[in-house]
């Protein structure tokens, strides 16, 4: 079963990402911020991550960053989760080690195709 974990600081983004991946079926854990993610991604390992952007203590870029240069983590998708929907803020973000992007405010049938893209095959 896949696992996954959500990044999130925003509370209604949060229940609406939870109650979306709910509706799906899918497992998860959640983390309020980047320090707590990476705590978290030490004692379990992830099948995707859902990554905020701008989050307290450590922003998604420098979270990512950090989870995948563990070890386990190397080949683990995370999706970057963001308001920033500028031009060339996607292409930051994957520069940056992320593997996809879904801005905010979400259209709820992206996030399922993005979520049925990465957790329909084995990790």
């Amino acid at each position: 079963m896949t696992k996954l974990l959500v990044v999130e600081d925003d509370f209604m983004d949060s229940r609406l990402i939870c109650d979306i991946l709910k509706a799906q079926g899918l497992t998860f854990h959640y983390a309020k911020d980047g320090i707590e993610a990476i705590d978290m991604a030490r004692k379990m390992l992830y099948d995707l991550i859902l990554m905020d952007i701008k989050l307290p203590r450590m922003d998604g870029i420098e979270t990512t960053r950090i989870i995948k240069n563990m070890t386990n983590y190397k080949k683990v998708p995370v999706i970057a989760l963001t308001a920033y929907a500028l031009e060339g803020d996607k292409e930051r973000f994957l520069a940056a080690g992320l593997d996809d992007y879904i801005s905010k405010p979400f259209d709820i049938s992206d996030m399922i195709k993005k979520l049925e893209k990465y957790c329909s095959h084995d990790q």
